[in-house]
Parts: C-alpha cells; sequence; structure tokens
C-alpha cells in the first residue's frame, strides 16, 4: 500500500494499475517515447554517455551543432525530469551548471546506440530509396499535367 493511502471499507487495498498500452491515445507511455525519440534527446544522451562524468552546458552546445540554447535548456529540463539525467549546481560566480547522464539514463541509451547504429549503417540505402520516389514523384506529376 502507497504510504499515505487509507483503507476504505468495501474497496480494495491498492488500486489496480493498468498495464501500459502505447497505442492508447492517454498512455504515459507515449509521451516517453516522444521524449527519447527527438533527436536532441537523442544526441544529449549519448554526447553526455559517451563523455566522461559531468558536461557543462556551453560544452554541450558547443558539442551538438545546430542545437539552439532554449532547445538544449527545454530538453535538459525535460530529461532531468524523467531522471534521465541529472543536473549539479555549484554556486560560483557565474553559477557553474553540470549535466550527467543516470544509471537510468545509461541503460536507456544501449538501445539508442543501436539505433544509431542501424541509422548510419542504413543511411547510404535510405538515401537511395528517397532518390527513387523523388524521381517517381516527379515522373507522375509531368504525367498529370
Amino acid at each position: 500500500m502507497q504510504e499515505g493511502t487509507f483503507i476504505a471499507p468495501g474497496y480494495p487495498e491498492e488500486t489496480p494499475q493498468r498495464t501500459p498500452d502505447v497505442y492508447a491515445a492517454n498512455c504515459p507511455t507515449r509521451q516517453l517515447l516522444d521524449r527519447v525519440a527527438d533527436k536532441w534527446s537523442v544526441l544529449i544522451l549519448t554526447t553526455l554517455g559517451t563523455g566522461s562524468g559531468e558536461m557543462r552546458f556551453n560544452a554541450l552546445k558547443r558539442h551538438i551543432e545546430g542545437i539552439s540554447q532554449k532547445m538544449l535548456s527545454q530538453t535538459l529540463r525535460s530529461l532531468e525530469r524523467d531522471g534521465l539525467v541529472t543536473r549539479h549546481v555549484v554556486p560560483t560566480v557565474p553559477v557553474t551548471v553540470g549535466y550527467a547522464i543516470t544509471p537510468l539514463g545509461r541503460e536507456l541509451l544501449d538501445a539508442l546506440q543501436a539505433m544509431i547504429d542501424w541509422a548510419e549503417r542504413r543511411m547510404a540505402e535510405v538515401a537511395r530509396s528517397q532518390i527513387s520516389y523523388d524521381l517517381r514523384e516527379r515522373e507522375l506529376a509531368a504525367l498529370s499535367l
């Protein structure tokens, strides 16, 4: 029984937990999948996971080309909320903030690395498919004119 939960007569001691169903519109698993499948989350986690220890905000920003300061900040905050990243503040002038991957984040990193490896290995094939598709679409568009 959860701390602070009272037993009421006629009710079971625990509320039954629904089995997660990622296909259900209101399943919280979808929110987590959105976060971990986001390109910035993947790049931040892999950067923190391959580094040694903490990284400061600006070091992350320099390492991940194309990420804005706002997006880096928002993504780090979300990853911290989900328990995938920790934030360590040192009261200096100016304040020093470091980020590190948590054990939970490191566990996720294994799955992400497999996805990254696949993408790097198969990018040429995907690019060929994209070119082929675009050519077919142009030919169909030319025929309908």
